[in-house]
């Protein structure tokens, strides 16, 4: 019996590239290689152009036939997803492709058409997409927690990892696979008994592939590997949520563009009743919402996945007076784990909240950290107009900001930690 194809073999492959130089005709020419009966009516084809991710190129094609309805022709709808330039070394496309299939088995995602070249064809989504304001309206956040404790609580995370070979395991290996072997040994030293991938060692596969052309780089990424080591050792052990799994299958990119608000047939439909709503008079309601762009999934304990989260209310401008007080972060922790008990058929325990709330509290700087190393590369590889290089500064303050904090070395808080610290 052959052995069974990997959802990335077994996807349909496209040998065509989309060249944003020529971005009409190349994603045409996709389009109709994806649907040659949209040939006939190829003079109705139109793509939309969404621009909330600063990496990718968003595009959604439709086919706006004569007699189509506007609910038929989003129906019929096809996003394209073309990489950005050098984010192979960022991104491992094959492990990106396993989420996406198995998120869409468990109806969590929109079903993959295709892959090409540099990039992927897949079923659109109706519905708005947030901004940073929107993550902060109590209906969002409450249907952003309900899903995220459906994640975390239902999907397997070995379609995406592996366990960590032993020692004695790697020393076997031909040496033609030296690169690999190596690769390995880092990350069972860094993560022994972890499933790998994981966000630790995506963190010290990006460290790795810093520039250390000059000193000053060299310096740096020797720094920012003391910190990784340093930062595993203080949380790479962290309970998982009410003693299940330390590490969960985690999105880790919910910034706001990746949150999608579902359409309802009706007013009253608008909103879901909060599970966490206790009974009151006035159920409190939750939105309906789907999370997309699966590129960063990976292997990781919750409390970062919604920490990260919670550092993407105040958007690229890192605006931290929209960050969640404390108050908030213990009521979406609440909405979490109300979900993310209900889909394991059990009842969470009020110290288990207590737990998660701690927890969260502290991994609240390892988004900096991750974003920050990432923006480093970003700004030797992008040729998107965004300012990673300061990016990258401000994203990695925010860790030695915390860091002063956690060793008492503050002379003046900064305004994310005041936020951070902030009751209501």
């Amino acid at each position: 019996m052959s052995k069974a194809q990997s959802p990335y073999d077994s996807l349909r492959h496209i040998p065509l590239y989309y060249d944003n130089s020529d971005s009409h005709n190349s994603a045409l020419n996709l389009i109709l290689t994806l649907r040659p009966e949209w040939r006939e009516t190829k003079d109705t084809i139109e793509f939309v152009r969404f621009t909330d991710g600063i990496t990718n190129t968003l595009l959604k094609a439709v086919n706006t036939r004569p007699g189509l309805s506007k609910a038929e022709v989003e129906e019929d709808a096809i996003l394209l997803r073309a990489y950005g330039k050098g984010t192979d070394v960022l991104i491992d496309r094959e492990k990106e492709t396993r989420s996406h299939s198995l998120l869409a088995r468990h109806g969590l995602a929109p079903s993959l058409y295709a892959r090409f070249e540099n990039g992927l064809l897949y079923k659109f989504i109706s519905g708005s997409v947030c901004t940073p304001a929107d993550l902060r309206r109590p209906e969002v956040w409450r249907g952003v927690a309900q899903r995220l404790g459906e994640w975390h609580a239902t999907l397997p995370i070995s379609s995406i990892s592996s366990t960590c070979p032993a020692p004695s395991q790697l020393s076997s290996h031909s040496s033609s696979n030296d690169n690999k072997r190596a690769s390995l040994a880092a990350m069972a030293q860094l993560t022994p008994g972890k499933p790998i991938p994981n966000v630790w060692t995506t963190m010290q596969k990006w460290i790795s592939a810093l520039p250390i052309a000059t000193t000053a780089q060299s310096n740096r990424r020797d720094e920012l590997t003391h910190e990784l080591e340093s930062l595993t050792k203080m949380l790479g052990d962290t309970p998982g949520v009410g003693g299940s799994n330390p590490f969960v299958f985690a999105h880790c990119d919910l910034l706001s563009g990746n949150v999608i608000i579902e359409p309802s047939p009706s007013s009253a439909a608008a909103s879901r009743r909060s599970s966490a709503s206790n009974g009151s008079e006035e159920p409190e309601t939750a939105a309906c919402v789907t999370f997309i762009d699966y590129e960063y999934a990976t292997p990781a304990p919750a409390s970062f996945d919604i920490a990260n989260h919670f550092a993407e209310w105040g958007g690229f401008d890192c605006d931290y007076s929209a960050m969640p007080t404390r108050s908030v972060r213990r009521a979406f922790l609440r909405e979490y784990l109300h979900s993310f008990s209900a889909h394991q058929n059990r009842t969470y325990k009020e110290s288990e909240l207590d737990e998660l709330f701690e927890q969260v509290d502290r991994f609240r700087a390892v988004p900096g950290f991750f974003w920050g190393i990432w923006a480093l590369i970003q700004a030797q590889i992008s040729l998107i107009d965004f300012d990673y290089a300061s990016y990258a500064e401000v994203r990695l303050g925010e860790y030695w900001a915390w860091k002063k904090a956690v060793n008492g070395k503050v002379e003046k808080q900064t305004e994310r930690e005041k936020r951070w610290a902030q009751e209501e």
